[in-house]
């Protein structure tokens, strides 16, 4: 990467700004190279959770001055990516693995997981309430597994959005994996 290796904290000081996150995610995207001008409207939309066409001139020219001035110069200090300021362009450095740890998944397409949660916590709130209220003579030998059934699906939702954030991820017991790596 450079000529030294970078150490946790110097990489957690590194990608502690979003914009340097978003610049090397960006760079990844477009497989390890760019220009500056297509990065700054990037950057800019993904800010202002909008289209990179209908970002506006205030807020192209805010990124760009803080990218050029400040994150780019950084990111190349650190070995991170070679940035030439005269043609305004920047090269991702080998060894990206190093830094994937602390960069943005899938940036600009996450699941609304807050919603998932609130709408699995909402209908066990009510099966329990059901439950509790004994509406009827059933209810009160049910509850015991309206409460096991609300656990198991709070905790499908757990392991589905663990699975979904780490697409590297592998299963111990997984057939055929392994005998393709050996």
């Amino acid at each position: 990467m450079s000529e030294h290796d970078l150490t946790q904290a110097e990489l957690f000081d590194v990608f502690s700004n979003a914009r340097r996150r978003r610049t090397v995610q960006y760079l990844k995207q477009q497989r390890g190279s760019c220009d500056l001008a297509p990065l700054v409207e990037q950057v800019a939309a993904w800010e202002n959770d909008t289209d990179p066409d209908d970002v506006t001139r205030t807020q192209r020219r805010r990124v760009y001055i803080s990218l050029y001035q400040t994150h780019l110069p950084m990111l190349e200090e650190h070995g991170i990516v070679d940035w030439d300021p005269d043609s305004h362009t920047i090269e991702l450095l080998p060894d990206e693995e190093v830094f994937e740890p602390y960069l943005d998944r899938r940036l600009g397409t996450q699941r609304p997981w807050h919603r998932i949660y609130a709408a699995a916590t909402a209908l066990g709130v009510g099966a329990f309430a059901v439950t509790w209220l004994s509406v009827g003579p059933v209810t009160a030998g049910v509850a015991p597994f309206v409460a096991l059934a609300v656990c198991l699906v709070v905790l499908a939702i757990a392991v589905v959005q663990h699975v979904s954030r780490r697409p590297g991820l592998q299963f111990p017991f997984e057939r055929g994996r392994a005998s393709r790596h050996q």
